[in-house]
Order: C-alpha cells, then sequence, then structure tokens
C-alpha cells in the first residue's frame, strides 16, 4: 500500500449532481432533473490538510467492502476508535485493519476468515497513521 498526499487544489472542482435518487429496485416515475452541483472535495474530505489517499492491496479487508486495487480515503485528524478500519504501521508494514479494543488492548483485525486477527505484543512497533473514511472502487 502506498500512501499519496492529497494536492490541495485551488478550487474545487464542481460537478452536476441529480437531488433525485437513483433507484436499485424498481424505477420512480420522477422527473429527472438538475438540482444542484456537487464537490466530491466538500462531500467526502473533512479535514483537507489531514488526507491523503492510499490503495489496497489483497482481500483481507473484503467483509468490510474494501478490495483490491480501491482507492482509500484516509484522515489522519480522527482519533482512531473502536471498530474504525485504520491505515497502520505495523513493524514498518502499511497495513488496513479494524481496529477493536479487548480488555484495553488493541488488536487489528481483518475481514476475511484466511487472515487471523493480529494480537500485539510488547516487540511490535504500531503507528496508526489514520481512519479509513471512505473507499472508492471501480465498478468495472
Amino acid at each position: 500500500m502506498v500512501p499519496v498526499p492529497l494536492q490541495p487544489s485551488r478550487s474545487a472542482a464542481t460537478y452536476p449532481f441529480y437531488q433525485h435518487p437513483a433507484a436499485c429496485g424498481f424505477s420512480s416515475p420522477a422527473a429527472d432533473y438538475l438540482e444542484d452541483s456537487l464537490s466530491l472535495d466538500q462531500l467526502l474530505i473533512r479535514h483537507p490538510a489531514a488526507t491523503f489517499f492510499a490503495r489496497a492491496q489483497g482481500k483481507s479487508m473484503m467483509g468490510a467492502g474494501i478490495h483490491d486495487g480501491d482507492l482509500l480515503l484516509i484522515d489522519r485528524a480522527l482519533k482512531p476508535g473502536h471498530n474504525d478500519i485504520v491505515i497502520a504501521l505495523l513493524d514498518g508494514e502499511l497495513i488496513a485493519k479494524r481496529l477493536v479494543w479487548r480488555n484495553d488492548k488493541p488488536i487489528l483485525m481483518s475481514e476475511h476468515p484466511d487472515y487471523p486477527p493480529i494480537h500485539l505484543t510488547t516487540e511490535q512497533q504500531l503507528d496508526i497513521w489514520g481512519v479509513v473514511t471512505e473507499v472508492i472502487h471501480s465498478l468495472r
């Protein structure tokens, strides 16, 4: 996983945004019309100066909807909490895992049955870089 720093832009790009939701069941007879514009920066990024991207690698987080090659948006300004998905540096390796607290001890959990939980030892070095707030993946 290679972190990609977010380069602040001078002005956020906006795109047409249809206020009427897209039906995923039976279609609605409501008219489709442009209501507003939408900036993905404003929608997805809460703390621009503390935000970066990383690309996911592997299948250990598939149960959380994170697939191999997905783009992860990580916010360093958020305090990692119980059940958050985090980007962490564990013994020099950058990983994405669910942070779980049990008996006041952190455990890094995968979201795939083939990958066991990581119960940290005193010899291991853990540095949590940030909380994953969004996942972007292609459908093609």
